[in-house]
């Protein structure tokens, strides 16, 4: 599943000590194992191999610069969905042509820059990789179009179709539904594909989906894909226009708790007799994964600061908490928590809610944060702690850092890439003056 290890009641990532990283770099921190990212991003290739697709890793869900120029060097081009993402990806040194820019809200100022470097550029017919706008909305087609056309360049779009598919482990998550904000419904696609069928600036040449996220079984995409299918087939037969490019989006599980969540190959099993002979008649794939890539390959690193009990709750208070991690308070999301040093008899056989293991003891993990939703983990047996011990939150590696914020005024913790023996960090710890730094200078506004 990855590459973080107990070795007689030590963890470690890769060849490195956990305790040590923490010793070295503070806490909270977020770690990354290189390995398990390329493991993954492999993993994920290999399955889907006889679709030939582009995979354009979600930025949004580890969006560090490091963490992104590994996997373009791996092939993968990235999944976008704000100005910051694409200028991210243009450092990582991700072309235009293996960008996909997606996202409900994209301004103005966004479309325009995005169009003037090459997003999405239209060579129809061409054999190259598929750069594109995917497309939330009728108004948001025009407003690209209208831009495109006053720039005069040409430009390549997919329209995101919601196929009214539940996935998803958590109503935030579940997007392929006909109330999600997300898309258009199968019949004002049709409606889309005639009207806008022939623009000559913007060429509606593609079909995107992206039913949820947390996906643990292939059923959900295979309906999805059949609806999508059904779709495209009526779109060309009356005529409007030839469907070139279906982008599958993301939305794969990872396993937060050990073998919950099928492999990027039972995915792939269920999905690629629906596609392989219209690859072979010239369709092209993209997928959009994230956290099937990412969240097993990152782990945070919080340090105890005090051991609480309160009436019949024992409270292990962290300097972690929600604005370090978010999925728990915001979705209920499981995640596995372990000390990184322990005694042999109590190195965690599996990850998951209950451990049968002798001397656990039942525990609330909270962080610093003044706001009672503030937990990583209730309920949850644990070896015994004290102040001072760290504590490992694994499968952080998909939005955590992204999702990290500086409420109450705690700064963004550091994050390390381990490569072997070897560990960078790849991001600095902010300070206190990091806090202010926007802060210190006021102007007029003019108005």
């Amino acid at each position: 599943m990855d590459h973080f290890r107990y070795e007689d009641g030590e963890l470690y990532c890769d060849g490195v000590k956990a305790v040590d990283l923490a010793a070295s770099v503070g806490t909270p921190a977020y770690v990354y194992s290189r390995a398990t990212l390329e493991m993954h991003y492999d993993r994920l290739v290999k399955a889907f191999e006889a679709l030939r697709p582009m995979v354009c890793f979600s930025t949004k869900c580890c969006s560090n610069l490091h963490v992104l120029k590994v996997l373009a060097q791996r092939g993968s081009g990235l999944d976008v969905v704000s100005g910051g993402e694409l200028h991210r990806a243009r450092l990582a040194g991700v072309p235009a042509e293996k960008i996909v820019f997606a996202g409900v809200g994209k301004t103005d100022e966004e479309i325009r820059d995005a169009l003037g470097r090459g997003v999405g550029s239209d060579v129809p017919g061409a054999d190259q990789p598929i750069g594109l706008f995917n497309i939330e909305s009728e108004g948001e087609f025009e407003v690209i179009a209208m831009a495109a056309r006053a720039m005069g360049v040409q430009a390549r779009a997919a329209l995101r179709v919601n196929p009214d598919v539940e996935a998803g482990g958590h109503a935030y998550v579940s997007t392929g539904h006909k109330a999600s904000k997300f898309g258009v419904d199968v019949e004002h696609a049709k409606v889309l594909f005639e009207k806008f069928g022939h623009e000559k600036h913007l060429r509606l040449a593609g079909v995107h989906m992206h039913i949820g996220s947390s996906i643990t079984t292939p059923e959900p995409y295979v309906e999805a894909v059949k609806r999508i299918l059904a779709l495209m087939d009526a779109v060309e037969r009356d005529g409007r226009t030839k469907i070139e490019v279906l982008d599958l989006g993301g939305g794969f599980g990872a396993d937060y708790q050990t073998g919950t969540a099928p492999s990027a190959a039972d995915f792939a099993a269920a999905i690629r007799p629906l596609l392989e002979e219209r690859v072979k008649r010239g369709l092209r794939i993209v997928l959009e994964p994230g956290r099937t890539i990412a969240a097993n390959a990152g782990v945070l690193l919080t340090r105890v600061l005090y051991v609480k009990q309160s009436g019949r709750k024992k409270f292990i208070v962290c300097d972690a908490g929600m604005n370090t991690l978010i999925r728990p308070a915001l979705y209920g999301s499981f995640h596995f928590i372990w000390p990184a040093s322990v005694s042999p008899q109590h190195e965690p056989p599996r990850r998951a809610p209950v451990i049968d293991l002798p001397g656990l003891e039942s525990v609330d993990v909270v962080g610093p944060v003044c706001e009672s939703g503030d937990f990583l983990a209730q309920d949850r047996p644990m070896p015994p702690v004290a102040r001072g011990d760290v504590l490992a939150v694994f499968s952080a590696g998909a939005y955590g850092m992204t999702m990290a914020s500086r409420y109450n005024s705690h700064p963004l913790p550091c994050e390390v890439m381990v490569e072997g023996t070897r560990a960078r960090v790849i991001r600095e710890r902010e300070s206190a003056e990091d806090l202010v730094w926007h802060e210190r200078a006021a102007r007029d506004v003019g108005v």
